[in-house]
């Protein structure tokens, strides 16, 4: 089962007077003015969204002083997964593909915990069968197949220069 909530970034400390504040680590496309984010427990929308990509700054609705973002300060913002931006075809959030099955064809191989950032390209961190790590590029000569319904990805364990 694809997971519910995504998430969108953590709060950061406040900026300015009106209940504004940083957000670190966080996902642009899902910080959209008008989406409503989980914190804690409970919805907010975003009414204001300020800075840039890298550096964003939120504002939710009814939120009206320094304090209002201070009581926020280091939680969590989640995004509803079915309100999330479709992306393009042949990409993934993370959240998606942990947990899946991975196999190099009927072959059990294990199961990915973690999607994590390099510089060259993404890699799916996979806990092996027998407790080992294993980093598989998200690249085609490596992941054949993935398939997120059926919680199953198919990698090509001779490109990684591993045997099952």
């Amino acid at each position: 089962m694809s997971p519910d909530w995504l998430h969108a970034g953590r709060v950061g400390r406040p900026h300015g007077l009106d209940g504004s504040f940083h957000v670190t680590r966080g996902r642009w496309l899902l910080l959209e003015p008008g989406a409503t984010l989980r914190v804690r427990d409970r919805d907010h929308v975003v009414e204001r969204r300020a800075g840039t990509e890298d550096r964003p700054i939120l504002r939710f609705a009814g939120a009206a002083s320094r304090e209002d973002a201070e009581a926020l300060r280091g939680a969590d913002l989640q995004a509803p997964l079915d309100a999330a931006p479709a992306l393009e075809e042949g990409a993934f959030w993370a959240e998606e593909l942990e947990g899946c099955a991975v196999a190099d064809g009927d072959i059990a191989v294990g199961v990915v915990v973690a999607m994590d950032e390099l510089p060259s390209c993404e890699v799916l961190r996979v806990r092996r069968t027998d407790g080992a790590e294993l980093l598989v590029p998200m690249v085609a000569d490596a992941v054949r197949s993935i398939d997120v319904a059926a919680r199953r990805i198919d990698i090509d364990m001779a490109f990684l220069g591993e045997t099952v």
